[in-house]
């Protein structure tokens, strides 16, 4: 008796009129450049190419959405079913009445914070110290130098996990510190975001002030990801990285910056198995020297070595 091959997931999956991608390299769209493939990659079109691919495609296949892959840790072993990343007509940035910008989800939070500026709105330039994207924004309620998405959202639209449209007002997203109340299935199109009338001068001011307190601060010409855990209530992580000795502590090529103890580092020959055994080792020892539980504020998706 013979057996069928095993039908692949792209042959499974409904056309589109964006592009499919088997197996595609996720490691080079990652700030750590690390990380196995996709077992399928998605560029949507637009939104309506992505709301129908979610409505018709097969219940079992999960899929994963990405942006610039500045707070995210891919695994070896890549991430099953489909990976979306967005592409440029989901990075539109076009002002509105009332000192407002309505913003994809897909646009840069530098771009945003720069455009913001160029139009004499102010409020929006602590975007400028957050890395990534709109939609990576607001599923972790990004902030940075006295601001965050909470203080600035008004309203936004959203694909459900079957390509529905919906409408959001601020309470719907469940703000917290570092992290949104939405489903995980959950993708942002774009959101209205509100500024204040400002002098541009004044806001690239601002701007390049916190530009320069960044590079002073933290390594960010490095293969990096970011903030690695969040701040627990009443305390800075990098203090207790550093208090439980941890500053410059490596794991195979993977090393806690000596400059701010909060990053972790791709020295160049790191696999993200050593990122993340290295991240679980600071938060052990963080632990316990002071009883105090680290939480990851890196993304991390996919399964460890093929497993």
């Amino acid at each position: 008796m013979t057996t069928r091959p095993r039908p692949s997931l792209l042959d499974r999956l409904p056309p589109v009129r964006g592009r499919l991608q088997a197996h595609a390299g996720l490691a080079n769209l990652t700030w750590f450049r690390v990380g196995g493939p996709a077992e399928v990659l998605f560029k949507p079109a637009d939104a309506e190419d992505l709301a129908a691919f979610l409505a018709a495609r097969p219940a079992d296949v999960p899929v994963t959405l990405v942006g610039v892959g500045s707070n995210l840790l891919i695994r070896d072993g890549g991430v099953p079913g489909v990976v979306v990343r967005l592409g440029a007509e989901f990075a539109r940035i076009e002002p509105q009445d009332g000192q407002r910008l309505r913003v994809g989800a897909g646009a840069l939070d530098l771009t945003v914070a720069a455009s913001a500026c160029e139009l004499g709105l102010g409020g929006l330039e602590f975007l400028s110290g957050v890395p990534g994207t709109i939609g990576g924004a607001l599923r972790m309620n990004a902030g940075a130098y006295g601001g965050e998405m909470k203080d600035v959202v008004v309203e936004g639209r959203i694909l459900d996990a079957d390509g529905r449209l919906g409408t959001l007002a601020l309470a719907d997203y469940g703000f917290s510190y570092r992290r949104c109340a939405l489903d995980e299935g959950t993708v942002f199109l774009d959101v209205l975001l509100q500024g204040r009338a400002d002098s541009p001068q004044a806001v690239a001011e601002r701007m390049a002030e916190i530009k320069s307190k960044r590079e002073l601060s933290q390594p960010l010409r490095t293969r990096t990801g970011g903030s690695t855990f969040a701040n627990p209530p009443g305390h800075k992580a990098w203090e207790l990285i550093d208090a439980a000795g941890c500053r410059g502590l490596t794991r195979g090529g993977a090393q806690v910056s000596e400059k701010h103890c909060n990053f972790l580092i791709n020295t160049g020959s790191a696999s993200a198995a050593d990122i993340e055994d290295l991240g679980e080792e600071v938060r052990r020892r963080v632990f316990d020297h002071s009883g105090i539980e680290l939480h990851w504020e890196i993304r991390r998706i996919g399964v460890r070595n093929g497993n």
